[in-house]
């Protein structure tokens, strides 16, 4: 008789906050079919709304059981609150809840319920950035910021604060989301030089991370985004948009790898971004510019089928017991981490 590997038992125990990258990656995708009603009709609204719910569903799903992994294993929360990678992912939670606000707003317009799932998740971002960068004045000491830590997964507490007028501003708070963007603006760059330097001096990250160079796309995509609520010029808006393409030909370079490597949840990075890139080509696209309507209409397409590849593969992967398990060792320590070892 086959024994069970010892973590059969408590998969909760595995279950790391980047397991709501999937929630961000059904919201983004429910808010890009929103922006294609000019282009694809009502149909367009309806699947919206069908993710949107999906969305919902999984967050909630996902909280629940966040919550009693942190009854059952709080020795494990701990664990990837000061794990020098893994900590980053803790704003995927907020994050989700700004998207989801989004999509109420979008949905229903603006209510007393959306002000309050923004406002709250709003606060929990700005408090993850705060914690996260207050890593930094440790340096070189553990759990400060050392070169092997670094990794687009940074982009997530620092630059997810762009995110904030997306719902913030219909609601009526363009002051605190104009406040809030600045902040992401400010760390923006500065990520992007960090992980620059990072290649050149380390190398790249750790192969099952690679996906998470499709997160690049996301701030100038999600910039541009919440630039159109504040009015922005449009040139303004078509130079983030830009950005945001070389990005994702950059990152698309690496696909034929990313597709070699067994299925993990590190793979949902690629979904935000790419959703948020299909978002901003198809709202350009209704500024008159024929082209960019079938650009965005094609990216819309081709989210949608890696979004449905990426369910397929996590449900195949819970199904065979290859996602709530411990992720392998590092090939080599990471330097100032709080922990011996882990998973990314």
């Amino acid at each position: 008789m086959t024994s069970r590997p010892p973590h059969a038992a408590q998969p909760l125990r595995f279950l790391m906050p980047g397991w709501f990258a999937a929630v961000m990656g059904l919201s983004g995708l429910a808010l890009a079919w929103w922006g294609a009603r000019h282009a694809l009709g009502e149909l367009a609204a309806g699947v919206s709304a069908l993710l949107a719910l999906v969305a919902a569903l999984a967050f909630m799903l996902l909280a629940l059981l966040s919550i009693v992994r942190w009854q059952r294993h709080p020795d494990a929360v701990r664990e990837d609150l000061h794990h020098p990678v893994r900590h980053a992912f803790w704003a995927t939670i907020p994050i989700s809840g700004m998207l989801l606000a989004t999509l109420w707003v979008a949905h229903r317009g603006a209510s007393e319920g959306a002000r309050a799932l923004w406002w709250v998740s709003s606060l929990a971002q700005l408090a993850v950035t705060v914690a996260v960068t207050a890593r930094w004045w440790k340096g070189n000491q553990p759990g400060g910021l050392v070169w092997p830590a670094i990794t687009p997964a940074l982009f997530i507490p620092i630059v997810g604060n762009v995110l904030a007028p997306l719902a913030g501003v219909p609601l009526g708070h363009p002051e605190w989301s104009a406040a809030q963007f600045g902040i992401g603006l400010v760390f923006w760059p500065v990520v992007l030089v960090l992980i620059m330097v990072r290649k050149a001096t380390t190398g790249l990250w750790p192969e099952r991370l690679l996906p998470t160079a499709f997160i690049h796309v996301a701030p100038p995509a999600v910039g541009a985004l919440s630039l159109m609520q504040f009015g922005a010029p449009v040139l303004v808006v078509w130079a983030a948009w830009g950005m945001a393409l070389v990005f994702l030909l950059w990152a698309a370079t690496q696909v034929r790898r990313i597709a070699s490597l067994p299925f993990g949840v590190p793979h949902w990075a690629m979904s935000f971004p790419l959703a948020a890139f299909s978002g901003l080509t198809l709202r350009l696209s209704e500024a008159g510019h024929g082209g960019m309507q079938l650009l965005g209409v094609v990216a819309l397409s081709l989210t949608s089928l890696v979004i449905a590849g990426l369910v397929l593969g996590t449900a195949r992967g819970l199904r065979q017991g290859t996602l709530l398990v411990p992720e392998p060792a590092p090939a080599a320590p990471v330097l100032g981490a709080d922990v011996p070892s882990g998973r990314a």
